[in-house]
């Protein structure tokens, strides 16, 4: 996971805040925002795989995002399988590979079972790996790759470096590089447990747009800006 360039933007998160606060702010259900970001989530892929991105990740649904009223979520869980159902031939048209980090046993059979099908279905796909985070926590992600590590054993004294590939080889993001640029939307600062370890020396932006507003021209100027930062990873 270490960068292998401090300019070039292989890997762009976003945390994908506002939705029902855009639409609390036009009096609709907040269902209908959750409506408008799935297109704009279309839009900012479309534009990843015909920019040289090479990995988008999307926080979806994080594991806190169970204590929401259980109206929203049933309609977030509907709304995820129509998306799934729906992209698949955005996926093959940009030659886009479709990837799920979480734990995904919090889904029904049918959810998951679609997630797999899309995955193994757009796996030879290679110009943009779309990411998205369903039932997803940075804290719960460690704990399960630590307990990965422990049925599978960890050799006796195993050294700093190779317990550190060991991790990285058990978290979901295993073969995904770290984070470039995280961006958040909606105005909140702060990283919501999300990707804490892949983060570590990502460039942030925090954008006051709620989502459903946020567009690509904002986008580009976002990454224009990141682009003229001074990525140091700790030297001088």
């Amino acid at each position: 996971m270490n960068p292998k360039s401090k300019n070039t933007l292989n890997h762009l998160a976003i945390i994908m805040d506002g939705n029902g606060r855009w639409a609390k702010e036009r009096k609709m259900k907040r269902t209908e925002g959750h409506k408008e970001g799935v297109k704009v989530v279309r839009e900012i892929t479309k534009w990843c795989a015909t920019n040289g991105i090479k990995f988008l990740s999307l926080y979806a649904f994080s594991t806190e995002n169970w204590t929401r009223p259980k109206i929203e979520v049933d309609f977030l869980m509907k709304l995820l399988e129509q998306h799934l159902k729906n992209e698949s031939k955005t996926y093959d048209e940009y030659d886009i590979r479709f990837k799920v980090i979480g734990d995904t046993m919090g889904f029904s059979k049918k959810l998951r079972n679609l997630i797999t099908s899309l995955e193994n279905s757009s796996a030879k796909n290679s110009t943009l790996t779309q990411i998205l985070a369903l039932n997803y926590g940075s804290r719960d992600e460690i704990a399960r790759a630590i307990l990965k590590m422990n049925k599978n054993g960890i050799p006796n004294g195993i050294s700093k470096n190779d317990m550190i590939n060991l991790l990285e080889n058990s978290l979901d993001t295993k073969e995904i590089p770290d984070v470039d640029l995280l961006i958040r939307t909606g105005g909140e600062m702060r990283l919501s447990n999300f990707l804490l370890y892949q983060c570590a020396y990502a460039e942030l932006s925090f954008s006051k747009t709620l989502f459903p507003d946020f567009n690509i021209e904002e986008l580009k100027k976002i990454i224009e800006n990141f682009k003229q930062r001074n990525r140091r990873f700790g030297a001088i």
